[in-house]
């Protein structure tokens, strides 16, 4: 590839993913942009700041020479916990920013994006290669936060008695089938990333992990089935629950997933589009990693490891309900691949693995250092994506992960048991 080439290629890629988390948040007012309705979620004008703030100290600061930043106040207000940079405003407070404005924000955003692309356009052949890595973390970066800026709006319009509608509701066909189990031989296996195409560091390396014979199920589970744990007492029964678990049933006052309220017998949904009847053969979803290990209890099986999860997965195409489907809400229709469905997009699936480093994994150099590795304590594994996750950020060895208690982000469950 000439150099030529490779700078459109890299240009239109960082145009096209910028474009893509300005269409995100379209359908929003004004009004919608400030708002932080709890401490994990964040206001969609953060977010819009927050990505052009990762280019911009990552990227232009140390390779645009001549470069001015347009408000050095931003990279305070910006920068989201990377200590060794500096200090920053604390997240639980980014919704008492009433300015910069909105307007402000997308001013920064267009002159980050215009000194960006003249920063890739002027580059030579070993600086535009030197680019290209830390380019990918921050378009990689970015789509983190499309799937952070669903979710959060998703949260902040359920705080709303009005139930505001974010996009049109599309139906998906009623495409059920019985929950059955796929037997995995286990023994001497790899996992991890490999390869030069890009991954985080937490993917890698690659290595080798004993796995005894186990069975997965061919889909996550459903509404209709969760709803049978409910009626038998599933959050009123401690012997189905860790001793956190049970805690957080008890401080948290939970009776149900997040997101579901019963009218006159029946149970409501809210979705993005609005408050709906619950679709009983939709995946269930926005369960905390407790109540996913709870559902697995009380259903006789257990959660995968996440090596389980990606000796099952590994050659399967990551093709499902993504972001880009604009569904924005987990579907209860089915394809089949090799006899599990729905193993990428739709929910992200909890595992029974904490989150902690590969053998051999070392963080990257520098600030970027703190990227992944400082997270990895006290919170657990998920793994497939899932209906607000763009298509082209996931693969079989992605490691998301959480706080077991959180429950904002779109969350399910697929069980497994031993052979």
């Amino acid at each position: 590839m000439t150099i030529t080439l490779k700078k459109d290629a890299l240009v239109s890629r960082y145009k096209e993913v910028r474009l893509f988390t300005e269409q995100i948040v379209q359908p929003l007012e004004v009004e919608d942009y400030i708002i932080q309705a709890n401490a994990d979620s964040s206001p969609p004008k953060w977010h819009i700041a927050h990505t052009t703030w990762f280019f911009e100290r990552f990227i232009l600061k140390e390779f645009k020479k001549d470069y001015q930043e347009l408000n050095p106040q931003f990279d305070y207000l910006f920068n989201s916990y990377y200590e060794t940079i500096g200090p920053f405003h604390p997240r639980h407070h980014r919704g008492v920013l009433a300015r910069p404005s909105v307007e402000e924000v997308y001013t920064y955003r267009k002159y980050v994006d215009e000194n960006m692309v003249q920063l890739m356009e002027n580059s030579n052949e070993s600086e535009i290669d030197e680019i290209k890595s830390l380019l990918e973390i921050g378009l990689q970066h970015e789509q983190q936060h499309q799937e952070l800026l669903i979710t959060d709006i998703k949260y902040n319009f359920s705080q709303n008695p009005l139930f505001p509608v974010y996009a049109p509701l599309k139906t998906s066909n009623n495409d059920q089938i019985p929950i059955l189990f796929k037997e995995f031989q286990g023994g001497l296996l790899e996992i991890g990333h490999s390869g030069d195409d890009f991954s985080f560091d937490n993917e890698r390396p690659r290595h080798k992990v004993w796995l005894e014979p186990f069975i997965l199920a061919n889909r996550p589970v459903t509404n209709r089935e969760f709803l049978l744990f409910m009626e038998d007492g599933g959050y009123k029964k401690p012997e189905f629950w860790l001793s956190d678990g049970w805690a957080a049933v008890k401080k948290f006052g939970w009776q149900s997933p997040l997101y579901w309220r019963k009218e006159n017998e029946e149970w409501m949904q809210f979705t993005l589009s609005g408050e709906k009847l619950l679709h009983l053969d939709e995946p269930v979803c926005h369960v905390s990693f407790y109540e996913a290990d709870a559902y697995a209890r009380w259903a006789g099986k257990r959660l995968p490891t996440e090596a389980e999860w990606e000796v099952a997965a590994e050659g399967l195409i990551p093709q499902g309900n993504f972001v880009e489907n604009q569904y924005f809400h987990p579907l209860s229709s089915l394809e089949e691949q090799k006899s599990l469905f729905k193993m990428f997009g739709d929910v992200w699936e909890w595992t029974s693995s904490a989150y902690s480093p590969y053998p051999r994994s070392k963080p990257l150099e520098g600030a970027l250092g703190e990227y992944n590795a400082k997270f990895m304590c006290n919170q657990m594994v998920l793994r497939g994506g899932s209906c607000a996750t763009p298509s082209t950020h996931i693969r079989a060895t992605y490691r998301n992960f959480f706080q077991p208690e959180k429950r904002w982000q779109f969350t399910g469950i697929r069980l497994a048991g031993n052979v």
